[in-house]
């Protein structure tokens, strides 16, 4: 299959996404519940509500360590949805959401993860990644960490956010029961389609946490359901991105400049690392941000439109989005775009070993002259 992009293009790309995600103009929009070592607050998306205003989500997340099990902290606490009256202006909680408010009878949430809304003609949905006290297979139960269970995707509906609520919860991504290397679904980002149908990307973890993908389901128009695009949407690469290859956002390339006569392409941001554990690094040889226990640092990817399937990543051979400050830790990009310019937002790391979520604002004339 022929490269998706020229030299030129992808040099024009890199730039846009690097402008785009600027680690030290970027502003906090959302704290962390505490500033200290894991307690994050991202993995959500940005959207503009029914009536122009902006709303971002994401999950609190506390100290707690996913390598050994819930026992030693909580780790995703809540899923919280604030609002604003535009880009830059200061964001209040409008909506929460505990474990407790998220759980089945029969199905205990024990961890909240990635979470996106997404609005529809009739009102607004909000989809929640949960880790719920399932067992796993009989064969692989030896694998279950103590206190962990499996992951699964849910959805809330309304008729507007405020009417969000858990009586509207369902189970939208069942957990890959029956296909271990896929067990774990967690991770939500939708994208509509010009047709009318609903794309929701979500990220697949296998049941010994060793690796991550990225699958696609579709819903069709007017249906209720999911079927399967695919359950391995981006190859993971050769040298930084081995472990882990978790798209988070797809971003309709304008067709300005270089990209004027192109046909409908997107740009895909995705997290990644080296290692899902940390590694010791020969003290003589060039130190890399490798991530300490998931996903932690950022690239991008571009598809064509004319078939979901047909995306490669930009970033082979380092990653592109590295936090100056902490442990590197630069993930869940997320973005919105009108035309004023793009907005985008993503989990930082601190100085002080905290995440809260931060935003960047890039005008449309910078797009233009970027991509020209």
């Amino acid at each position: 299959m022929p490269p998706i992009l020229t030299e030129t293009q992808k040099e024009k790309l890199t730039a846009l996404a690097s402008a785009l995600i600027d680690q030290d103009a970027a502003r906090v929009l959302v704290e962390p519940l505490e500033r200290s070592t894991g307690y994050w607050f991202g993995g959500g998306n940005v959207i503009l509500d029914h009536d122009g205003s902006v709303l971002i989500c994401g999950r609190y997340r506390v100290y707690g360590d996913s390598r050994t099990g819930v026992h030693s902290g909580e780790r995703g606490k809540e899923a919280v949805i604030f609002r604003a009256s535009s880009f830059d202006a200061p964001f209040e909680k409008v909506g929460t959401f505990s474990k407790a408010n998220l759980s089945y009878p029969d199905r205990q949430v024990v961890s909240i993860e990635g979470v996106a809304l997404h609005l529809t003609d009739n009102g607004i949905e909000f989809f929640v990644s949960s880790e719920k006290d399932i067992p796993y297979p009989a064969h692989l139960a030896k694998y279950l960490k103590p206190g962990a269970g499996v992951w699964s995707i849910d959805r809330l509906s309304a008729d507007c956010l405020a009417n969000l609520a858990p009586s509207s919860l369902e189970e939208v991504i069942p957990a890959g029961l029956h296909d271990p290397a896929r067990l774990h679904t967690k991770d939500p980002w939708p994208f509509d389609l010009p047709n009318g149908d609903l794309v929701l990307g979500y990220c697949t973890h296998p049941f010994s946490w060793s690796s991550s993908g990225t699958a696609l389901a579709l819903r069709r128009k007017g249906g209720s359901t999911f079927e399967t695009i695919t359950e391995d949407l981006l190859k993971r690469g050769p040298v930084w991105d081995i472990a882990a290859a978790r798209v988070t956002e797809r971003l309709a390339i304008p067709k300005v400049g270089v990209f004027a006569d192109a046909p409908d392409l997107s740009l895909y941001f995705y997290d990644s690392c080296e290692c899902l554990r940390q590694l010791d690094e020969n003290p003589r040889a060039v130190t890399r941000p490798r991530g300490w226990s998931c996903e932690e640092i950022g690239g991008i990817a571009v598809g064509d439109d004319r078939d979901l399937t047909n995306i490669e990543s930009l970033s082979i051979e380092s990653p592109l989005f590295i936090s100056p400050h902490g442990t590197g830790c630069s993930r869940y990009v997320a973005t919105f775009v009108d035309e004023s310019g793009i907005f985008a937002t993503w989990q930082q790391s601190q100085d002080d070993l905290s995440q809260p979520l931060v935003g960047h604002f890039l005008p449309m004339e910078r797009v233009n002259e970027i991509l020209s």
